[in-house]
């Protein structure tokens, strides 16, 4: 009997999980504030009829690249200004989005849904003679990459990626069969396996979000163009692994000098 009530929660558990999986992975954040005065709007519209309005930050000085940032899985686009001007710091024009059911976008996030509104804003990105290089942050690398083989762009990188989104979710719910619930997997190395090009993998050795040894997993199988930087002591969320000048100034010099 006890058997029968202990197998009776579980599979009431799984059912849960898997009705209520995407409020756990999609963090979304609509209190998007008015774009800042020095930023230039641009509007968009995917295949399915999602409009997006892309935020985008000069660069200061001369322009050596355009980094399109894709978004980890919590917050909005205003949230990453303080990256966008660190890069633009560094020389680098930078372009900020919303994925649907985030900030101003409307809609609900799939990994499908991810994957047309990076495609409608990549496709505006790459209007422009500048190299278009793809940022993807922790979720965000999934998707960055997903695209990547999809429109190739000339640099890749990578903030505390993960290999796939089992991965993950078997560190943080170990008694769970991730591989049999997850709908929305974000396969990173399976994508990387099909590019050729530069790639740069920035991880914290203290993210226990995305443990360290998922994002060097995801450096080994990136090929033969590939850097690794590891900066000793930052968590998933510290500013100077999000946003910080040394961040910045580690994708410039891979910029400046690809593997």
């Amino acid at each position: 009997m006890i058997l029968l009530v202990v197998a009776g929660g579980w599979l009431v558990l799984l059912g849960l999980l898997w009705v209520g999986q995407r409020r756990l992975i999609y963090l979304p954040d609509r209190s998007l504030p008015p774009p800042p005065a020095d930023v230039v709007v641009d509007r968009v519209e995917t295949e399915d009829g999602v409009g997006h309005r892309v935020w985008s930050v000069p660069a200061e000085g001369p322009a050596r690249a355009r980094v399109l940032v894709f978004n980890g899985n919590a917050g909005h686009k205003a949230h990453r200004l303080p990256l966008a001007r660190a890069l633009a710091g560094e020389g680098m024009e930078v372009m900020l989005f919303d994925y649907r059911g985030y900030g101003d976008t409307r809609g609900s996030p799939s990994e499908a849904g991810l994957a047309a509104d990076a495609a409608a804003v990549a496709n505006l990105a790459f209007q422009t003679d500048l190299p278009v290089v793809y940022l993807g942050e922790s979720l965000g690398a999934g998707v960055a990459t997903g695209q990547a083989v999809r429109q190739a762009p000339s640099a890749l990188v990578l903030r505390s990626p993960f290999p796939s989104l089992v991965d993950v979710a078997r560190v943080h719910y170990p008694i769970v069969p991730a591989g049999l619930l997850l709908r929305d997997r974000y396969e990173t190395t399976k994508a990387l396996a099909r590019i050729e090009l530069p790639v740069l993998v920035i991880l914290g050795t203290a993210d226990s979000i995305v443990p360290p040894e998922l994002s060097r997993t995801v450096f080994e199988s990136a090929g033969d163009r590939r850097r690794l930087v590891e900066m000793e002591g930052l968590g998933h969320n510290d500013p100077q692994l999000s946003a910080g000048p040394e961040l910045a100034t580690e994708i410039r010099t891979f910029l400046d000098d690809p593997p």
